[in-house]
């Protein structure tokens, strides 16, 4: 059904009983177009696109659980583009773009919150290297102003300005940037996408590839029978390794536990998104008053939606050196997204090895804001088998060439730790 205020009103004046369900949940067919794998933000907002822009509809999207139980459920829903890398830099914007559209495009509110983000700099070399990321982005049309310290006071006083070993100098600011609820990204994409007649199909967990004669995959073997396709897109974040492992491909990723920590309501305090440049911590303060933050990825290889308390340890004392004051803050929860690291800290989009399979992955820290670009330049891919222009650095076979994107987009300068 279509959103809007006469739809709320009629549905007040039913007493709330003529809500139609968000979107289909789908039975498989035997044969699609286009199968992804992945019921995450990349997979749906691939499928949407494919729909929308390139008139592709019989689409599958097969996830092994329900939709969002992977990564898009356990972030921080940070949203960005202040990238300086070639490559880096057009993409997120793209993504950025989308952003600011999508809850028109999707006729779903998703919650975006322009709020700003600012990556805050604690000495004279930090404060040049943002300053040559600012540029950067100023020169390809980006927002970004870099803020002297009376500025940041202004902005946020309750910050430990008078910490003896990292003071707060100054920060780079995106206005632009801010959060949105990743729940409803989610459920925004599958609903425009089910509007569209793309099939979304929970609890089918991926179990092999289908192959003919000449090893090109022809569909994907799962735990509700086989499905057949013209084409596979995987987009499986942590699992990449795994899923690609079935079709005898072996990936440049590892993969890692990120954690994510939500505390108890307070009253309003951060208006914005902050990161520490001093050490890898980040937080936001969400609309139930809960802080939202989160730091580095725990330091071993892990397929485990957990993490372990040393990080959870590290990433709280980075948050107490910015502000002290949250010392009496309780912990209310925490949760572990599977993050698949790539060898230089940048996504892969294109085409693998095997005929008939397309890849979608190593999105280290990146992968929610990436969500709606993601699904732009992947369904963009599967649709006319070339690059995106957007996309054309992802290429899988960059790290053969030496052609990296060594941009690892944590904030943290390794040479501060």
């Amino acid at each position: 059904m279509k959103y809007s205020i006469f739809s709320l009103a009629r549905a007040a004046f039913s007493g709330h009983k003529t809500w139609q369900r968000t979107w289909r949940d789908a039975s498989p067919k035997d044969h699609y177009d286009v199968v992804i794998i992945g019921g995450g933000g990349h997979g749906l907002a691939t499928a949407w696109f494919l729909a929308s822009e390139y008139g592709i509809r019989n689409v599958a999207v097969v996830e092994k659980g329900w939709i969002g139980s992977g990564n898009a459920g356990r972030n921080t829903t940070i949203i960005r583009s202040n990238y300086g890398l070639p490559g880096n830099t057009g993409f997120y914007e793209l993504s950025m773009k989308l952003w600011e559209r999508m809850e028109q495009d999707l006729n779903y509110n998703t919650m975006v919150s322009q709020r700003g983000v600012i990556n805050l700099y604690h000495s004279d070399a930090q404060r040049d290297a943002y300053a040559r990321r600012g540029n950067t982005m100023r020169i390809n049309g980006i927002d970004a102003e870099l803020l002297d310290l009376a500025a940041v006071k202004k902005m946020m006083p309750f910050l430990n300005f008078d910490n003896a070993r990292f003071p707060v100098q100054g920060g780079l600011l995106q206005r632009r940037g801010g959060t949105a609820r990743h729940d409803a990204v989610v459920w925004g994409y599958a609903h425009a996408a089910s509007g569209l007649g793309v099939d979304i199909i929970q609890n089918c967990e991926v179990t092999g590839f289908s192959r003919d004669a000449n090893g090109k995959v022809t569909g994907v073997e799962t735990s509700r029978g086989t499905i057949g396709a013209g084409k596979v897109g995987m987009a499986v974040a942590g699992s990449s390794s795994r899923v690609a492992a079935m079709a005898g491909l072996r990936l440049p990723i590892e993969s890692h536990v990120l954690q994510a920590f939500v505390s108890e309501a307070i009253k309003p305090l951060i208006p914005n998104v902050m990161t520490f440049g001093a050490g890898h911590f980040y937080v936001s303060q969400s609309d139930k008053g809960g802080l939202v933050f989160g730091g580095d990825i725990d330091g071993y290889n892990s397929y485990a939606q957990r993490g372990n308390m040393p990080v959870m340890e590290d990433v709280c004392e980075g948050g107490m050196a910015l502000m002290p004051m949250i010392g009496r803050v309780r912990l209310l929860r925490q949760w572990g997204g599977i993050m698949d690291m790539s060898m230089d800290g940048s996504p892969i989009i294109d085409k693998t090895p095997v005929d008939g399979l397309y890849l979608n992955a190593g999105w280290c820290y990146g992968g929610f804001k990436a969500t709606p670009g993601s699904g732009l330049v992947f369904a963009h891919l599967l649709a006319r088998d070339e690059p995106h222009r957007e996309a054309a650095r992802f290429r899988l076979d960059r790290f053969r060439r030496g052609a990296m994107i060594d941009e690892k987009g944590v904030g943290a300068q390794p040479n501060l730790h």
